[in-house]
């Protein structure tokens, strides 16, 4: 009996050791995994006195290193599929840039029915649009002028909108929170002009106790009424007591009916200077009375004040103009530093556009934008794309796969753009204020950390995504969400990552 027992200790003694010897390696692998699955201390305090849980966040951190070799610093939630909010504009630019090119340049195109004799275009003028998302009042002015160079200082007809670039879909009217007078819910257009916003600047007199009110874009026929009071009070709530109507309200007055913005109630004499936004015509009747205005300024002279309307342009009209807009690469910095959403929105279909065809519908944009990460061996199973802008509740990304796309971004030829579009911390965009003081910290050294982030918020969301240059010359890329009611008090914990971030916070034993 003595024999089988030794023989069993022996043999059981064997599998301990190789039990041992197969689990230490995996000890050491889980070891490694967890290592950077933590919230920094500093995040961590942040989120608690925001009362922001640590299963609403997500975080991923990269740092890349020479010849582009990248390990990953801090890992937290980065699979979850969250809720980007305007970091989903990185996507949309990125894959604009690497497609198009930053020269690519949107056209709008003048066609004629009429002749032109002796200055004179006798005839309607119809204008074809291909979404440029920055027809802004310099753009026309310039337009205006390359139409004068034909010989024309009158124009004797009407004005047709030709809007066949865009599926109808592509231009419908919604919004995720109800407010369609709000600039940043402005729907798509072929041929929006000024974001269709009319932007007024509200001050006290320096002169005298009263208000003055001046706007942009100029509209022809177009007045504003001031019956605004001054009060005694701070200038953190201006809008509190301001009442605005325009009329008529619906504002399909013809082209030589006057509309009046009034301007009523209560305005803060604290109050150096504010812009007052708002989408209150029309999309035929805001361009129609800006190109009157932007024809007016130029020189030119209508014979006749001209109606607008929407059309397509015939067979027979001939060729004008073909306008070329500002390049891509110039409206990608304000697309992501300003996160403006109807420029993203008018990019994805402008992918569409170019790669399939007309009509541009968002469907169309999106089977770009996925063919595009197959080319770059990107696979994102929990992408969710519903307009390119960020302004949607149903839009997903990971944050390991955001930094995955930033990652092969810098192996791109359009990479210093798309890095140079970034709002930089402390200086611009949506980043102007925020770091200020953090950043202050290390202005003796050579060379400055940076920041280059993306911002996104939503009611219930915030988000940052981009590149951190740390104090020590490091380079890592982060993107974190926050997906929870009390994200707007999420800023603070972003703050203290970058930060961390740009202080070199990974120890050693993290960063290996």
């Amino acid at each position: 009996m003595k024999a089988p027992y030794k023989s069993l200790v022996s043999c059981s003694f064997t599998v301990i050791l190789l039990l041992i010897s197969c689990w230490t390696p995996a000890a050491e692998w889980v070891s490694q995994e967890t290592a950077y699955q933590y919230i920094p201390k500093p995040v961590l305090a942040s989120l608690d006195k925001s009362q922001i849980p640590r299963d609403a966040i997500s975080i991923s951190v990269v740092e890349i290193g020479k010849m582009g070799k990248t390990h990953t610093v801090l890992d937290w939630r980065a699979t979850e599929a969250m809720n980007p909010a305007s970091t989903m504009k990185i996507l949309t630019t990125l894959t604009g840039l690497d497609i198009l090119g930053p020269k690519y340049r949107w056209q709008t195109n003048l066609y004629t029915d009429g002749v032109i004799h002796q200055g004179t275009l006798k005839g309607n003028i119809y204008l074809q649009g291909n979404g440029d998302p920055k027809l802004v009042p310099e753009e026309l002015a310039r337009m205006m002028k390359e139409l004068q160079s034909l010989g024309i200082q009158k124009i004797d007809g009407d004005l047709i909108f030709d809007r066949s670039a865009y599926a109808p879909s592509a231009m419908e009217q919604s919004t995720i929170d109800g407010e369609s007078l709000r600039s940043y819910n402005v729907a798509p257009d072929p041929l929006l002009y000024a974001f269709r916003t009319l932007s007024f600047q509200l001050s006290k007199s320096r002169t005298a106790d009263f208000i003055d009110i001046s706007y942009t874009p100029a509209l022809s026929n177009f007045k504003i009424n001031n019956e605004m009071q001054l009060l005694d009070r701070s200038c953190d709530s201006w809008k509190k007591d301001l009442r605005f109507e325009i009329s008529p309200e619906t504002g399909n007055a013809t082209s030589n009916q006057n509309i009046s913005a009034t301007f009523s109630g209560a305005f803060p004499s604290t109050c150096k200077g504010v812009t007052y936004n708002v989408v209150a015509l029309d999309a035929n009747t805001f361009l129609t009375r800006g190109l009157i205005a932007a024809w007016e300024l130029s020189g030119g002279i209508w014979l006749r004040t001209p109606n607008g309307k929407s059309g397509t342009v015939p067979v027979t009209a001939r060729t004008l103009l073909q306008f070329e807009g500002s390049n891509l690469a110039d409206d990608v910095q304000d697309i992501n530093k300003y996160s403006n959403n109807v420029m993203a929105r008018q990019l994805m279909l402008t992918l569409a556009l170019e790669k399939i065809g007309k009509p541009a519908t968002t469907e169309n944009g999106e089977l770009v934008i996925r063919s595009w990460l197959k080319k770059m061996g990107l696979q994102f199973p929990e992408l969710i794309i519903e307009n390119g802008s960020g302004l949607s509740r149903n839009e997903a990304i990971s944050a390991q796969h955001m930094n995955e796309l930033l990652i092969s971004a810098r192996q791109l030829s359009v990479t210093e753009t798309f890095y140079n579009s970034l709002p930089l911390a402390g200086t611009d965009g949506t980043m102007r204020n925020r770091l200020m003081m953090q950043l202050r910290k290390f202005l003796h050294l050579k060379k400055k950390p940076e920041a280059r982030i993306k911002t996104g918020s939503l009611a219930d969301v915030r988000a940052i995504s981009g590149y951190v240059l740390s104090k020590s010359g490091k380079m890592y890329v982060v993107t974190s969400f926050i997906n929870h009611a009390n994200a707007w008090r999420g800023f603070e914990s972003h703050d203290q990552l970058l930060e961390w971030l740009i202080d070199d916070g990974p120890e050693p034993k993290h960063a290996r």
